[in-house]
Parts: structure tokens; C-alpha cells; sequence
């Protein structure tokens, strides 16, 4: 990193960006090329977990290499100026980076959810059997984790 002053080397800084991040960039690659998509996210326990349809380009790519990268904002601000170059942003940020696995398990898909939903405040708990077999629940297992803050 270049700019050492600004980076976060604590873990449990990091974590608490993942917590408080409300919308989550994915990163991957496919017969394409790069592809990145915005998710929801829940964290817990060195694990990202969203939720998605169970065809698309996304899950493609990710069956085809389970190589992904996941950036996440929290406390963005925007410091404006009367000079156009002395603009800037203040930020925390954590870029992620692991293996996405697709969930099978009905009991771990529930978990998933579980965790995603807790993230957002909402209600967390039973699903209809109906709704969890239509949905698929993928969980990043963290393997290294980058912070980079500008307060």
C-alpha cells in the first residue's frame, strides 16, 4: 500500500467495516472477462453470505473458478472545497479476498440467511421451504483481508 499512514492492519477494524457495510462490490471472472456485481451481504465468523437467483452469469462464474473479491465502504463522506482539486473523500474500506462456495444444505442455507438478515436488522428465523429450495445461498470463506481508511 502507498499510502502506509492510511492503512487499517486491525483485524477487528476490518470486521467491524464488514458489519456496518450496507452494500458489497463482488468481484470475479468468467469466460468474459473481469466482472463485478453489487450484493447485500451478511458477516460472521470469517464468512460473507449473500443470497441470489440460481442462474446467471454470477453463479456461471463462480462454478467456474471460485476465486472471488469483495470490496466494502463504510462511513463515506464526501469534504467538498471553493478549489476543485481539494476535494476529497473520507472513507474506511476493506477489500476481501477468497472462495466462494455454493450451499446445498438446507440447514446452512437457513444459517446463510440467518446471517443476512441479522446484517440488515431484519427478522431472522423460519423460511418457507418453498422459498429456500428456489434460492441459492453462497458463503465467501475469507482468506486475506486488506483495510484502508481516509478520516
Amino acid at each position: 500500500m502507498r499510502r502506509r499512514e492510511r492503512e487499517i492492519t486491525d483485524r477487528d477494524e476490518m470486521e467491524e467495516i464488514l458489519r456496518r457495510s450496507s452494500i458489497f462490490h463482488l468481484a470475479m471472472t468468467d469466460g468474459k472477462g473481469p466482472y463485478v456485481v453489487p450484493l447485500n451481504c451478511g458477516y460472521e465468523d470469517g464468512r460473507l453470505w449473500f443470497h441470489c437467483a440460481r442462474e446467471g452469469r454470477k453463479i456461471e462464474a463462480l462454478r467456474r473458478d471460485s476465486r472471488v473479491c469483495v470490496v466494502a465502504e463504510a462511513d463515506t463522506r464526501m469534504v467538498t472545497s471553493g478549489q476543485a482539486c481539494d476535494w476529497t473523500m473520507k472513507y474506511r474500506s476493506v477489500i476481501a479476498a477468497g472462495r466462494a462456495v455454493i450451499v446445498e444444505d438446507p440447514a446452512e442455507k437457513a444459517r446463510g440467511m440467518d446471517v443476512i438478515m441479522r446484517h440488515y436488522a431484519g427478522p431472522a428465523g423460519e423460511y418457507r421451504v418453498p422459498s429456500l429450495e428456489r434460492t441459492l445461498v453462497v458463503r465467501i470463506e475469507i482468506q486475506d483481508m486488506t483495510g484502508k481508511k481516509s478520516e
